[in-house]
């Protein structure tokens, strides 16, 4: 358990009662006509402890720009708003995203001007506005969790913390370390970004509908230096792809479609340092680099 998961809460800077507890959550629900949907992934945090241990799990500092995908009724852009300089909350949801700002001018008037809604799907958002985001905090909706972290990740680099709330089964799988019986492509393309960690778990009933599954909180570091390599982000991936597409085989039979042939793999595996005979899930995100380097030229037809 984090040094920050064991601290005892904390008086809020705010009023009292500026974060959401479980009856303001379903009356401003019931007050916006609002189910939450398994198609969209939604579940509402309840309990204003749970965003509170969040925000300080994720070391969250005065002078952050904080980014926050799904942020619902405003639950955990609240605890946010508490401790960061800036907020800004990126929701997909019409009803929830015309309602979000009014909640913090409602509720939190003195941070009305720190905060800004960006109404779209995060796999499409290209910018932001105000200044460049330093940490991502949310809680991820299940069923798009990994594709819209690896995204933010990629289109923001100026993000140097974050931290996000998944299922466990995918917190497990991102800080999943080679060797793994659930180290994937999700494993290694977050540490394509980032050092990974968990960083504690998250109980059913902090929820509203309590979901079915429990859920993870994973913290990722940018790496200040990034991988030393030639290749590149999609060079890399390709290779991390195509190992873990036939993850059961050989490297030298799970990479020939790669290669251009099982011969070829096995000579960009050689040169890399990796035995043909390893497996996907053995490798560091150095060593699918590494093989990304030395993928053969394709075969020129005979005349």
């Amino acid at each position: 358990m984090s040094t920050a998961e064991q601290q005892p809460d904390n008086p809020a800077p705010s009023t009292p009662d500026a974060l959401l507890g479980p009856a303001e959550v379903r009356e401003l629900a019931a007050a916006l006509g609002v189910r939450p949907t398994k198609q969209k992934g939604q579940n509402f945090v309840i309990d204003a402890n749970t965003v509170r241990r969040i925000v300080r799990t994720a070391e969250v500092r005065p002078d952050d720009v904080v980014v926050e995908v799904g942020p619902g009724l405003g639950s955990l852009t609240l605890a946010l708003l508490e401790a960061a300089d800036r907020v800004v909350a990126v929701e997909i949801d019409d009803i929830l995203a015309a309602a979000l700002p009014a909640t913090i001018e409602a509720r939190m008037p003195a941070k009305k001007d720190r905060f800004a809604l960006v109404h779209s799907d995060a796999m499409l958002v290209t910018e932001l506005p105000g200044p460049p985001p330093t940490a991502l905090v949310a809680n991820l909706p299940y069923n798009v969790a990994v594709p819209v972290l690896l995204t933010m990740l990629d289109r923001f680099p100026s993000i140097e913390r974050t931290l996000v709330m998944v299922q466990a089964e995918v917190a497990d799988r991102l800080a999943a370390e080679p060797g793994n019986k659930v180290y994937g492509v999700p494993s290694v393309k977050a540490n394509w970004y980032a050092h990974v960690k968990r960083a504690g778990a998250i109980g059913r009933k902090v929820f509203w509908p309590a979901p079915n599954v429990d859920s993870g909180l994973v913290s990722l570091v940018r790496r200040t230096e990034p991988i030393r390599t030639s290749a590149s982000k999609e060079e890399v991936f390709a290779v991390v792809d195509a190992a873990f597409a036939q993850r059961r085989k050989t490297l030298r039979a799970a990479l020939a479609g790669w290669a251009g042939s099982a011969a070829g793999a096995e000579a960009a595996l050689v040169a890399a340092g990796v035995s043909p005979q390893a497996r996907g899930e053995s490798l560091t995100v150095e060593q699918f680099a590494a093989i990304a380097e030395h993928k053969p030229a394709p075969e020129r037809p005979a005349l």
